[in-house]
This record gives structure tokens, sequence and C-alpha cells, in this order.
């Protein structure tokens, strides 16, 4: 007998993570973790956050022990909290507690460090020992200013480690200790000492010579570039706070028949609560008395608002701008659209790109590697006969201009950004790995029901027979269909209340199965159904009405013949109606190098009508629910890269199938599940810009890699060669950071269309 050891069950949970200060930092949190059994983690240097996924027979008390152990902070995941209910002002609070202490360094070392680079760098500022000023005014910039560094360079050498503190504490106390030495038992005390500042390495007695401009300096760029950096960061995300603050704070329950104001986090499914004018709707739900307009832009990026009656879903956080509602809440907490967009959103920025592990690979060796070069750096100055002073100057130049920081910011900024500008337009961006599908995509299925077409019958024509008034048509025919229940009676009805207004109530109302419906409106025997309704009544159809008949028919359309007191009067044309916006979305996937598939299930009469109309050459139609999985592996086994956009549980599984899944947020739940991108909107040119906004997303990451690996392979000669001060150094490894950052920061000027 043998017995089968069973698989342990997992848990996943993202840990905070304080004291990171580079991507190494990251590396080093990431791999301790990831050497525990059963555990699988992914740090993100940029968000601060760890995602691990572990086997239950582990504790998040061991993994946060873990954490410490390597010598940072880790804080379980706080208690949930719906995101319809912040915490007011809790966002711009934490930015000021962050970003305070940090300025304040940086204000101080900026003020002292402004006179010591200037009396450095200009010979005629030097007067009788302004290098014992410098030293004064030097030391705190180094001790205080540099404390952060000092600090967390300690704490790794004590784990066994090596970060970018390393770097700069190294190279700044180096540059610090070895002017105090200078000045103390040397001859750069003496008065009337002077040096010029350069910007290359010189080959100048060690004895004379203080670095205290260097020491000073780079502490202070080292600084303003952490500082600026924060800031950027906390901009990055700024996207996916202000997400989290659309819902409202506060809602009107209805309960015993009285109206209490309550917190929203109080809010159960079932229950009812008002929404007056200019107040936010409080959770998904449905609307049971009243009618309004619900203005939706801040969720969807959709700047028109949507009228809604009783019987039609809402969605937490749309704005009612119009008159007064009862809403039935279907969802709250984080089952609602608002948190599940959030979540997304989340999930994405905490992700990593396939060319961000790549250089998180590298900054995890990258910086033992900078010591040793150092090292050879100084062993080789000395080796070809230059001075300790310049092979000094060489080294810690090499120290301070290699540090990873870029690196480690490159993919996870650009990400924070465009994942945040995709939420503010409708966009969700399941993970890095998305945008590398939609760079690849070559053909882009478009399912046609709900899709391209709105997904429900619409009266699209009224074809009338010599002399008969259409509205007389119209309000007879939809007075009548109004009684009815059936699709096509209610498309008529309301295509003839929204064009004549009132509809008079039939006096007699009898449904004929299969074939249509009569009764008496306004005195009058109305027939409204197919033509073999009027033909088994004797009512025969007039030539010119005959052909229209044939023509809708043979454009896919569903047609219904109107006749009263024994004559036929008219044609309605009905079919699913094609939006609006789909010819222009088709248009734009061409122009991103997309050629459009239509596929459906209804009939390719049908189907090559639509796709006529929206410029589709490409149609697969009559398939079967479960056969559009096929048409996708069809399309992919002749080499192309499918792009599938659907919204209906049928859509699923090709959605899935598919390179690259985008469900349109309008749909089902399973659709949104499958996709890789949930457009929020059901606009089908939301689709063209979220693939336009992945692509830029993903250009920038690579753009900002290019630039952090191209610096330091140009910088690291320069600084071994001589070339670069170690102030000159810190001041271009500062701007490195900052500059990867704005580039990223640039991808929140991304427009729709």
């Amino acid at each position: 007998m043998t017995t089968t050891t069973p698989t342990p069950r997992t848990a996943e949970v993202e840990l905070a993570i304080g004291g990171m200060t580079c991507a190494a930092c990251a590396a080093r949190v990431e791999k301790k973790l990831n050497r525990m059994g059963g555990v699988q983690a992914s740090v993100n240097y940029a968000t601060e956050k760890a995602r691990v996924s572990y086997t239950e027979d582990l504790a998040v008390a061991d993994l946060i022990a873990t954490v410490e152990a390597t010598g940072y902070t880790a804080a379980p995941p706080p208690p949930p909290r719906s995101p319809s209910a912040p915490e007011p002002g809790a966002p711009a609070e934490a930015e000021r507690d962050e970003l305070r202490p940090l300025r304040l360094r940086l204000l101080t070392a900026v003020v002292l460090a402004v006179p010591v680079v200037a009396m450095a760098m200009v010979p005629a500022l030097q007067f009788t020992s302004w290098q014992w000023l410098s030293l004064t005014l030097a030391a705190p910039v180094v001790v205080y200013g540099g404390w952060p560094f000092h600090r967390a360079a300690w704490t790794n050498l004590r784990h066994g480690a090596a970060t970018m503190d390393t770097l700069v504490s190294v190279g700044t106390g180096a540059a610090f200790l070895w002017s105090v030495w200078a000045l103390f038992l040397g001859t750069a005390g003496m008065p009337g000492m002077t040096h010029p500042f350069e910007f290359t390495v010189s080959r100048t007695d060690g004895a004379g010579t203080i670095y205290l401009e260097a020491a000073a300096g780079v502490t202070a760029f080292l600084l303003a570039g952490r500082y600026f950096e924060a800031r950027a960061k906390r901009r990055a995300g700024a996207a996916l706070r202000a997400l989290m603050e659309l819902g409202a704070q506060e809602v009107t329950v209805l309960r015993d028949g009285r109206e209490q104001r309550v917190p929203v986090g109080e809010l159960a499914v079932g229950d009812r609560f008002t929404v007056r004018p200019g107040e936010k709707v409080a959770t998904d739900g449905t609307v049971v008395e009243g009618s309004s307009a619900v203005d939706a832009s801040l969720l969807t990026g959709e700047s028109v608002p949507v009228e809604v009656a009783a019987g039609d879903p809402v969605t937490g956080a749309t704005l009612n701008a119009g008159g007064r509602l009862v809403v039935e809440a279907t969802r709250v907490g984080s089952e609602t659209q608002l948190a599940r967009m959030a979540k997304l959103v989340e999930d994405a920025q905490n992700g990593k790109a396939a060319a961000q592990r790549l250089a998180d690979r590298i900054s995890a060796v990258f910086v033992p590697a900078v010591i040793l070069l150092a090292l050879a750096t100084l062993g080789v100055w000395l080796a070809v006969g230059g001075s300790v002073t310049a092979a000094f100057t060489a080294g810690v130049a090499v120290l301070i201009i290699a540090c990873p920081c870029a690196l480690g910011l490159a993919t996870p900024t650009a990400l924070m950004v465009g994942t945040g500008r995709g939420a503010q337009l409708g966009i969700l961006i399941k993970g890095p790995e998305v945008l590398e599908n939609t760079r690849r995509a070559d053909t882009v299925v478009l399912d046609k029901t709900g899709t391209v077409t709105t997904g429900r019958m619409t009266l699209l024509a009224v074809r009338t027979a010599g002399g008969e008034d259409e509205e007389e048509v119209l309000r007879l025919a939809g007075g009548l269909e109004h009684a009815s229940e059936h699709p096509v009676a209610r498309a008529v009805a309301a295509g003839a209340a929204a064009r004549v207004g009132d509809l008079p109530s039939p006096a007699e109302f009898a449904n004929i199965p299969g074939l249509g419906v009569r009764g008496v409106v306004d005195g009058r025997d109305v027939l409204v159904g197919r033509a073999r309704l009027l033909r088994d009544r004797s009512v025969a159809l007039p030539a010119e009405l005959a052909a229209a008949r044939d023509e809708a028919e043979g454009a896919g359309r569903t047609v219904v013949a109107v006749a009263w007191d024994g004559r036929a009067r008219a044609l309605l044309e009905v079919a699913d109606a094609v939006r609006d916006t789909s010819t222009e979305a088709v248009r734009r996937l061409r122009d991103l190098g997309l050629t459009p598939v239509l596929l459906t299930g209804d009939n390719a009469a049908v189907a090559e009508a639509v796709a006529a109309e929206v410029g589709i050459d490409e149609v697969v139609a009559e398939v079967l629910p479960e056969d559009k999985v096929d048409v996708v592996k069809r399309l992919q086994a002749e080499g192309r890269s499918v792009a599938m956009v659907g919204d209906g549980v049928n859509d699923a599984a090709a959605l899935a199938q598919a390179d690259l899944g985008l469900a349109m947020g309008t749909g089902t739940d399973a659709a949104m599940e499958a996709g890789d991108l949930t457009l929020v909107r059901g606009d089908l040119r939301v689709a063209a810009d979220a693939i336009r906004l992945s692509r830029r997303t993903l250009a920038t990451i690579k753009g900002n890699l290019f630039w952090a690996f191209a610096y330091n392979v140009a910088a690291l000669p320069l600084a071994a060669a001589g070339m670069l001060s170690p102030m000159i150094a810190g001041a271009a490894m500062a701007f490195s950071s900052v500059f990867v950052v704005a580039n990223s920061l640039r991808l929140r000027r991304f427009r729709a269309g």
C-alpha cells in the first residue's frame, strides 16, 4: 500500500518593508526570503513591499523575523479596510511624516556644504585658515546629513552585506577622515594653505590635500537625489491613492422606514440607501426607486453621464448628477468594482517585468563588484606610479558613482505611473508581463455581441409605404409593442418612445406565439410582427415594402411588419446596433499594426454586414461558444500573436487562451478575471488606448534600463581613469536616479485617443 503525501496549502501576504535604500537592499531581502522552504517572494524597491507566497506550515511572523534578521523591518498587512471609506487626510499626512526628516537633513547639508564647495572651487575665497572653517562646516554635513547612509551601512555590515549605502558611507567617510588626517597630522592645516579645484584627479602631495568639499558635496547631492526620488515615488503612486479615495465615506441607509447616516463600512448586501443629487453612490447596487444621470468620469474616464432608472445597476464612487435615487447594495467592501480595480492596479505595481528581474540580479552582485573595482583602481594607480592622493581620489570616485539606484527604479517607477494613469482612464493592467504581450500582438480578435455592437436589440430604421406618416407608424406600433416582453418588441417600443414621446396604451392586446402581437390602439386594429402574421390575415405587403424586407434581411436585420385596418403600412428594421465608436476603434487598432478579426456565433450575413460597417475584412461566423478557443488556437498555429477582446462568460476561455486578453468591464466577472487588461468602459476605443499605454509604458521601462546601464558603463571607466572628481561623481549618480524617475513621470501626460 502506498501513501501520498498531501501537497501543503499555500497562502499569500504582502509585507511593508522598511529600511531599504537601493535595489541591492530589495535583492537581499528577496534572496533571504526565497531561501526559506516553501516561500516564493518578490520584493519591489519602488513600492517598498514584498509579495510573499508561503506554505501554511509557516506563519507571517516567521517571514517578518527573516526580514528583520536581514537588517530591515517588515510590517504585517493592516486590517482589511474598504477603499470606499479611506481615512481622511491619511496619505497627505503620511507623505509629510516620511519627507520631513529627509528635508531637514537636506536643507542642513545644502546650507553648510555650499560655502565649503565655494571655498574649494574659488581660490580667491581661500582666506587664511579657510580650511578650518571648511572642517567646521563639513563635519555636521558628513555626520548628521550622512547619518542615514552610515547607519544603513553599519547595519548591513553587521549582516555581512554591502549596499549602495556602503559605497556612499565608505566614500564620504574616507574623504572626510583623509582630510582630518591631513589637517591635524599633515601640512594641510598650516596657515596660508591654498589649492585649486579640479574636476579630474591631480597628482599632489597627500599630506597637503583635503577633500572636505567632496565629502560635504557628495553627501548633499545624494541627499537631494534621495529626497527628490522619494517625492517622485509618492507622485508615481498618486493615481492608486486617488483611486482608493474616490469612494464615499458615509451613506444614508434606510432602516425601519427611516433614514440613518452611517459609515460606508457598515453597509451590507441587501441594504437600501439613498443617493441625493451631488452625492457619490456608496457601493455597487441596483436602483430600486427614482431616475437620474450618473457621472462615472472619475472612475472610468467616460465624460458623458449615464441615465439610470429602476432596475439599472450603478457602481460605487460614481456621482449622482440628477434626481434622488434609492439603491439596493449588491456588493460591498472588497467585492465592489472600485476595490477590485484598486487591487488589480496594486498587484500590477508590485509585479516585476523580466527586464527588472535581470536588473535585480545585476544589482545584487554590483556593490561587491564595485568595491573590488575601487580597490583595483587604487592598486593600479599606485602600481603605475601615481601618488597616494590620486589613487585614493580615483578609488573614492568609483565607489560613489557606481551606486545602482537607477537600475532598481527603472521598471517599478514606470510601472507605477503607467498603471496608475491607466486606472484614471478606465484601463486596468494586471501585471508587467502583460506589457511584453502588447508589443508582440499582431492580430486582434473582436467578439461581435457586446463588444463591437451594443449587445441589445435596437430600432434602426423605419420603411413606410407611400403616403404613410412615420410618426403615426411609430406611435401605434410602439404603443402595442410596449405591452410585450419580447426583446424585439422592447426594442421597437424603446425606439418609438425616443422618437415620438409618450406612447398610447392598447385597449386590447394578444400575443401570437412565434409571429407577433395584435391589439386595438386608438381605435385601430393593429398588427405588428413577422410578414407571415400579415399573410395569415390576408394582408399583403406592397412591392416597395417586399423589396425593402429582402434588402434588410440580406443585411442580417430582423424585419417587423406593421399593419392596421387591413393594410400594410410600414416595416421596422431591428438589429443589434453597432456601437457609435466601433468604426473609429477598428481604425485605431489598425494604426497600431493589428489585423482585426470579427468573431461571432451569429449567422454569416449578420457578421459580414457588421464587419463591412466597421471596416473589418476577416470574419469568423456561426461559431459555438465552446469553439471560440479553437479559433484563437488556429490563429496562433498560423504564427500570429493574438489579442482577444470580449465581454461574456462564453469569451472567458478564449480570453485566457489568447496571448493578450482584453475584457470589457461592462461584461461578466468571468471575462474580467480571464483578461490581462480590463477596460472599465464599454467602449472599444479604450482597447486601442490600452495597447498604446501598455506599449508606451514598456518603451519607458526599456529606456530607463538603457540609460541606467549606459550611465554605469560609461561612468565607471571615467572615474577609474581619474577623469571625475568624487564630488562630480556624486552629482552624476544622484542625477541618474532623478532622471529615471522623472522620465517615468512623463507617462502621467498620456492622453486617450
